[in-house]
């Protein structure tokens, strides 16, 4: 691993920014239709539980990452398999939010450009990001941090001054039922994205202070969740539930409503600047997991001479892993959730810990035993 330290508000901001990261772009609970604020906020509920399992995991290994205690755990080659696994795992999401970032500037500013061509800029930015270090990578998302919420303060005066707002949208609540809400947040909001906070359990050791783990990484996880629902909100509100359920990017919709006084308008620039940040951010975290655990599990001591294959994996993997864009979404919807983020998200996370707990409870027995009786 790098000897690498950030404090718990370094965490606590890279947290914030993952889990934003491209949520908030694309129409999160969409399936919900209006009540698409509802099955965010049981995701955020259910991702908060699924956390503690990866929290609980970090208890017992404070030290060692993801790659390294699985080996412990499950043994050292089935270790390294389902650490493998995950590597793999991790740099498929990392293509799967570069293929988002390409597919949204191509089709709207940079209708001109080749995918090809934003992505590798965009990749070749990562890899220069991951040769400095995460140290490096977490100051800078100090600064952005900032930037961002300059950016959503601004932007959400200036939708409510415009008249955009129509709270009638949200209504009727439930107007379905249970189901649709329930089924979204099964096969969507509890994994996507709070589901992912799984890739934290390769950067928790980084954390200088320990015991701020737990209400660092919760709060962080609070934070995006309720800035993903007003975002919903927000969408759902100005567009109504037809528009917000079709639209690609439905907060790129809204902001284009934007007129005021007949001088401010054509706001799309703020949408643009979080897109580049937050999809910085979100294959920045994905990409330096996957590269770190690559290290830890083959044994190189210097983890940057992975980052260049690897991203090359990465841009290439972001360009065929769907002939266009309609097929990239179906796959994530339907494929994605079942076969990939419920089995690392979840499954495999709750198996470890039921086997950690009982390997650490059976080596606390023998320790007791072996104390000299007094």
């Amino acid at each position: 691993m790098e000897n690498a330290k950030i404090n718990a508000y370094q965490l606590f901001v890279v947290i914030v920014l993952f889990e934003m990261g491209s949520a908030i772009l694309v129409g999160l609970g969409a399936e919900a239709k209006q009540d698409a604020w509802i099955a965010i906020l049981l995701g955020l509920v259910g991702g908060l539980a699924v956390f503690l399992i990866y929290y609980q995991l970090y208890k017992y290994y404070q030290d060692i990452p993801l790659t390294s205690y699985v080996q412990k755990i499950a043994g050292k080659w089935i270790g390294r398999m389902i650490g493998v696994s995950y590597i793999i795992y991790f740099l498929y999401c990392a293509a799967r939010v570069l293929r988002d970032f390409g597919e949204l500037l191509t089709s709207t500013i940079y209708t001109a450009t080749p995918l090809i061509v934003i992505n590798c800029l965009m990749i070749f930015t990562i890899i220069y990001g991951i040769h400095k270090g995460f140290e490096v990578i977490t100051r800078v998302g100090e600064l952005f941090f900032i930037v961002i919420y300059m950016m959503a303060f601004v932007g959400f005066g200036l939708i409510m001054f415009s008249g955009l707002i129509h709270l009638e949208n949200l209504r009727p609540v439930l107007e379905n039922g249970w189901k649709p809400v329930l089924s979204t947040f099964l096969t969507e909001t509890i994994n996507f994205p709070f589901g992912e906070m799984v890739v934290f359990t390769m950067l928790l050791p980084y954390l200088n202070d320990s015991k701020k783990a737990k209400w660092v990484c919760l709060g962080g996880m609070i934070l995006a969740g309720i800035n993903i629902t007003i975002t919903a909100v927000i969408n759902v509100a100005a567009l109504g539930s037809a528009l917000f359920t079709r639209a690609n990017f439905p907060l790129l919709s809204t902001i284009s409503r934007i007129q005021l006084a007949n001088f401010i308008e054509r706001l799309d620039v703020l949408f643009m600047l979080y897109l580049v940040i937050g999809g910085f951010f979100k294959i920045s975290i994905f990409f330096y997991a996957a590269v770190a655990g690559a290290a830890d599990i083959f044994g190189f001591k210097n983890y940057t001479k992975l980052s260049f294959p690897m991203g090359a994996l990465v841009l290439f993997a972001s360009i065929t892993i769907a002939s266009n864009y309609a097929e990239h979404i179906k796959e994530g919807l339907e494929v994605v959730p079942v076969y990939l983020h419920w089995p690392f998200q979840i499954l495999i996370p709750s198996f470890l810990l039921m086997i950690a707990f009982f390997r650490n409870r059976k080596q606390k027995a023998e320790k007791s035993k072996k104390l000299p009786m007094e």
